[in-house]
């Protein structure tokens, strides 16, 4: 049953991004096209709500940062919020990410957690607490990919997982003295009252596939970008934006933009840590394993690097490999000659052990650099780390009758 659904999910986004061709797949894409409008009038009514103040938006009193983006998958989101955690956590804020922990199973029992005055905490009340920022308490099964990759990433951040992130917002603040708040993969999620919204966009699929959810990849129309407070171009190369940049001020025209690139800065074996530098790939016969959406990036940034990517095992989103999956994949590499297996830092913490190592597997460590717009990004560490003085009184306020 597994390796069906596995396999209906990866048929679907290749009718998706249109690697899937034929009668079947052409008759899959006019029936999700037709969804599409549909899914678009969910949308926008469900945003207007909101801003109508027919629903209720919370408010926590605290800084909510939000990182996110209007397609799905692939803007190179966890490299930016794990850059902006690191640098708060480094200007003295203390930092909380919230994440829904897309994938994530759910814990047997809730976690046991005592509040300041060391009464236990209800069930229904508790968020899973994968990082409290000095100990790491849940594994990425129950975490999720990159909640986990983040507490594991982070020492110093606090790492909350629920779909409700009000609830886990609370508990974040009221818990964990959290004072800022980053909400991660959260521009979609308006029941918490967001200060600052930054907006992903790939420089290479700025809008997805150019059509919304089913269709497409997009979860809002390119319209929505008027809620952006920043923009991040990201996965830059040498090519110029402007014509991207004139493109996205049609939807937003005083939204600062930032433009960086995700560059690899090294190899570390999945189960030694060890690491090796860059060129280590030149040349290496090497097979290519991941679970993400866009996997033709990652391939292409192993041959780039000098790899020879012979071959390649690519799985639906978020998938967890089974050993038995990998020690065949192992073996098939084996077979080949092989010199190495390379996956994902994303897929890497997920990544089961095989019972022997015949192949060392490693990942590619991919960080953030900003290309363009440094004083920009500076400019809004500063925002957030100096909030205005009523914000200030408030938070004093907070702090000084904390529950």
């Amino acid at each position: 049953m597994k390796e069906l659904i596995e396999e209906l999910e990866r048929w679907g986004a290749d009718v998706i991004f249109g690697r899937a061709k034929g009668f079947r797949a052409a008759l899959m894409r006019f029936l999700m096209r037709a969804l599409s409008g549909v899914f678009r009038i969910i949308v926008q009514i469900r945003i207007r709500r909101y801003r109508n103040g027919w629903r209720q938006q919370h408010h926590l009193g605290t800084a909510v940062i939000v990182v996110g983006n209007i397609t799905v998958g692939g803007t190179g989101k966890t490299p930016v919020v794990e850059l902006l955690a690191r640098t708060l956590r480094d200007r003295g804020r203390r930092v909380a990410i919230l994440s829904r922990g897309y994938k994530s199973k759910k814990l047997d029992r809730p976690q046991k957690w005592q509040n300041s005055k060391g009464h236990p905490i209800p069930g229904e009340k508790m968020p899973k607490v994968v990082s409290t920022g000095s100990a790491l308490l849940l594994d990425s099964k129950f975490a999720g990919d990159e909640p986990f990759m983040l507490a594991r990433n982070l020492d110093g951040v606090a790492v909350v997982v629920d779909k409700n992130r009000v609830k886990g917002g609370r508990f974040a603040i009221a818990n964990l003295d959290s004072d800022t708040l980053l909400l991660d993969d959260g521009m979609q999620y308006l029941e918490l009252a967001h200060a600052i919204d930054i907006v992903l966009i790939d420089s290479g699929a700025p809008f997805g596939t150019g059509a919304l959810l089913p269709r497409g990849t997009l979860r809002e129309p390119p319209k929505n970008l008027r809620r952006a407070s920043y923009i991040i171009i990201t996965k830059c190369n040498s090519s110029s934006n402007e014509a991207l940049i004139a493109r996205i001020r049609r939807y937003n025209r005083t939204a600062e933009i930032i433009e960086c690139t995700h560059g690899p800065i090294y190899l570390e074996d999945v189960f030694t840590r060890e690491r090796k530098p860059l060129e280590f790939l030149r040349d290496k016969w090497v097979g290519a394993i991941s679970a993400i959406a866009v996997p033709e990036a990652f391939e292409g940034s192993l041959e780039k690097l000098g790899a020879r990517v012979e071959i390649q095992r690519r799985f639906s989103d978020h998938y967890r490999f089974s050993r038995k999956e990998v020690e065949k994949f192992m073996q098939r590499c084996v077979e080949r000659d092989m010199q190495l297996i390379v996956t994902t830092e994303k897929d890497a913490v997920r990544f089961p052990r095989p019972t022997s190592i015949d192949v060392p597997v490693y990942f590619l460590r991919i960080e953030v650099e900003i290309l363009k717009g440094q004083e920009i990004w500076d400019d809004l560490i500063e925002r957030i780390c100096t909030p205005p003085p009523a914000f200030q009184a408030v938070l004093r306020h907070r702090h000084a009758y904390r529950p």
